[in-house]
């Protein structure tokens, strides 16, 4: 019997007992090729020394000191490193233990922003359907994923949400990939001037969704219309790139590759590569200044927030990204990835969309190729995978509710960044063996 509260209750799960570059392996010597980062985390594999004596070192100097009392050099040297390789708007990073904390500091920045102007009518957020910000409630209340709010809605604040960009599902046969983008960021400002532009404090997205979708890039277009709507109507742009930032889709930050610059910046997950929990929300200098020549007091904080070990982790993982060339190798392997899936899997009956950017992919089953049936919920498709790939030695993430939170169903890949192409050719292997062996009686 466990005395752990596990995430189910009635899961017996196998039990970790050491990592090695792409593997994981269990007490019983079984190994596991880790091909969605945990969940799109581990981006530098498991037991990499150069992390493991950053955390170390700093350990051996430090490991602790509240932030009320004293500020540590790793939390400046990140906060640096960070800030100088962003736009030069962004000079201050908030630091926390997580994505669900980074997303609730930056709501609560938007607020006090604009409390701080003399604008407390701005109360509301707009977000998007089939999104995902976080389990903690502020998070919970902006985020669309519809399965895990049902049971906590009377506790959710106030949130707007519009259709998502996801041109598999909403492009019309009709219509342009511009034509979509713009379609579809104009609901944008439909809703702010249904709501009011002076009630409406900020917009959230995820540049790339990640686990509520998988994978879904927004069409070429779509942030350009999105910034210009929140410069129009004085809306803040919160982007959410817990999953899809640090290097994973292919560029340091996901938003670099819409050609945008949002106002707060949220990542977290492979800040740390699995080493450390940490996050951080960024922001840029109007954010800041307001609140700097405002009260000059964030009213928000963590017990762990700016976390030295967590923050010498997080540096050191930075820097062996950049030092190591990984953001290339995440672009030449994604792609290789990416054609592999095309080719091999592609074809097979129940496979609708690949999909993503760099490492970060995503492939939606359906039970009709044509008509984009989507299987049915009974099939249990995302449970069946997930147990079968983990039986074949290969750690996949697929869930359920891919459309609507009720339908639909996908799986997600977010491999480390230093995958070779032998492990190409095993993650495809071994994932065509899964969805064969679980597909039968799905058409």
């Amino acid at each position: 019997m466990s005395n752990v509260f596990h995430r189910h209750c009635h899961q017996i799960l196998p039990t970790i007992s050491h990592g090695e570059g792409m593997y994981l392996f269990d007490k019983n010597g079984k190994s596991y090729l880790d091909a969605c980062g945990g969940a799109a985390v581990s981006n530098l594999g498991h037991n990499h020394a150069a992390i493991k004596q950053a955390i170390i070192k700093q350990v051996n100097q430090i490991a602790y000191a509240h932030t009320g009392f004293f500020t540590n050099q790793p939390s400046e040297k990140l906060a640096t490193r960070l800030c100088s390789l962003m736009p030069k708007q962004f000079n201050r990073a908030y630091f926390v233990s997580g994505g669900s904390e980074a997303v609730e500091a930056a709501l609560k920045m938007a607020r006090q922003h604009f409390v701080e102007q003399g604008k407390p009518s701005k109360t509301e957020f707009i977000a998007r359907r089939q999104s995902y910000h976080g389990n903690t409630l502020g998070a919970l209340s902006v985020g669309g994923n519809q399965w895990r709010r049902e049971p906590f809605k009377p506790l959710l604040s106030s949130a707007h949400h519009i259709d998502p960009c996801y041109a598999y599902r909403y492009q019309n046969n009709d219509e342009t990939e511009d034509d979509y983008s713009i379609r579809a960021a104009n609901q944008l400002e439909e809703k702010i001037l249904e709501l009011g532009a002076e009630n409406v404090m900020a917009f959230i997205a995820e540049p790339v969704v990640g686990a509520t979708s998988g994978a879904v890039p927004a069409t070429k277009g779509y942030f350009k219309r999105i910034r210009e709507i929140c410069d129009t109507h004085d809306v803040l742009l919160i982007l959410d790139e817990v999953m899809c930032g640090i290097g994973r889709s292919g560029s340091l930050f996901a938003f670099e590759l819409e050609d945008i610059e949002p106002d707060l910046v949220c990542i977290a997950k492979g800040l740390g590569a699995g080493y450390q929990p940490i996050g951080a929300t960024v922001a840029n200098d109007k954010v800041y200044h307001s609140i700097a020549s405002g009260s000059g007091f964030f009213q928000h904080g963590h017990t762990y927030m700016a976390h030295p070990t967590a923050c010498a982790c997080a540096l050191a993982t930075i820097d062996t990204i950049i030092d190591e060339q990984l953001i290339d190798a995440v672009n030449h392997f994604g792609g290789k990835l990416k054609q592999a899936f095309v080719e091999q899997l592609g074809p097979l009956p129940n496979i609708g969309d690949i999909r993503g950017k760099g490492l970060f992919l995503g492939i939606e089953l359906v039970k009709d190729k044509t008509t984009k049936a989507p299987l049915p919920s009974s099939t249990q498709a995302h449970n069946m995978i997930k147990a079968h790939a983990m039986q074949n030695g290969l750690m996949c993430y697929p869930m359920a509710g891919t459309i609507d939170g009720k339908n639909g169903h996908h799986i997600l890949l977010a491999p480390p960044f230093i995958l070779q192409d032998g492990h190409i050719e095993e993650i495809v292997s071994k994932l065509k063996t899964t969805i064969d062996e679980v597909s039968k009686g799905w058409i």
